[in-house]
């Protein structure tokens, strides 16, 4: 049986977004600070691999806000701002209420158990890295994440599931720079169940304004730290 043919074209787009990943993640957590130059040849050479992959996983994350292409200065990541952050979240909150409302109207019992297990993994998650590495706990993060999708995915609109998504990662962006500045979320409440039992309760009312809520808070917490920042 002849092995597959491997077309220039498939590896760079390929290399492409292993390093779209790659960089994408640094700057979701942090490690790639609001305002880095990203050049594009030292990229490449960090990559071991030529300019165009890296041009277009630049132009990648450009397009999806986390970075910006300025002339004569090429690629920086995205600056934050206190207006840039009020403005995320409302628009979070909008496209997570739209989207539990409607997954609470048209919900079946198999999306109930989806959240019910969701919820369930992250309370089981430990916030913190159990080896005391730095950084956040990677598992936490992605349940964390899961459970919010899992909120809305029966919400009938593919295209408000992956903007819940999307406005998620740009949200997750602040709450790493507020970690790093030793600040973070350490409620004696259990929001997250709270949400949970209102879903499962089909109380779209209190399930949206919980949630909103929940936004709202991490919201304040990492204003705080903009503000230092900026002063």
């Amino acid at each position: 049986m002849p092995g597959l043919q491997v077309f220039e074209g498939s590896e760079t787009k390929t290399r492409a977004s292993a390093i779209y990943l790659d960089i994408r993640r640094a700057i979701l957590d942090g490690s790639l600070v609001p305002g880095t130059k990203l050049n594009v040849r030292d990229l490449s050479t960090r990559f071991e691999t030529g300019l165009s992959p890296v041009r277009e996983s630049l132009n990648r994350l450009a397009m999806e806000g986390l970075a910006i292409h300025e002339d004569n200065r090429g690629f920086i990541v995205s600056p934050v701002s206190e207006p840039e952050l009020q403005d995320l979240t409302q628009a979070r909150c909008w496209m997570n209420e739209l989207g539990v409302r409607r997954s609470i109207e048209l919900g079946d019992e198999a999306w109930e158990e989806a959240v019910l297990l969701s919820c369930h993994r992250l309370s089981r998650t430990p916030r913190d890295p159990v080896d005391g590495a730095p950084g956040p706990n990677v598992e936490w993060e992605r349940t964390h994440k899961a459970f919010h999708q899992t909120l809305v995915s029966a919400c009938g609109s593919n295209w408000l599931i992956e903007t819940c998504s999307q406005l998620y990662d740009s949200a997750d962006r602040y709450r790493s720079l507020a970690r790093l500045a030793g600040v973070s979320r350490h409620d004696p409440r259990d929001e997250h169940s709270e949400i949970l039992t209102a879903a499962l309760d089909r109380d779209a009312n209190k399930a949206a304004r919980l949630l909103t809520e929940h936004f709202q808070r991490t919201a304040k917490l990492v204003q705080s730290v903009i503000r230092t920042s900026e002063g």
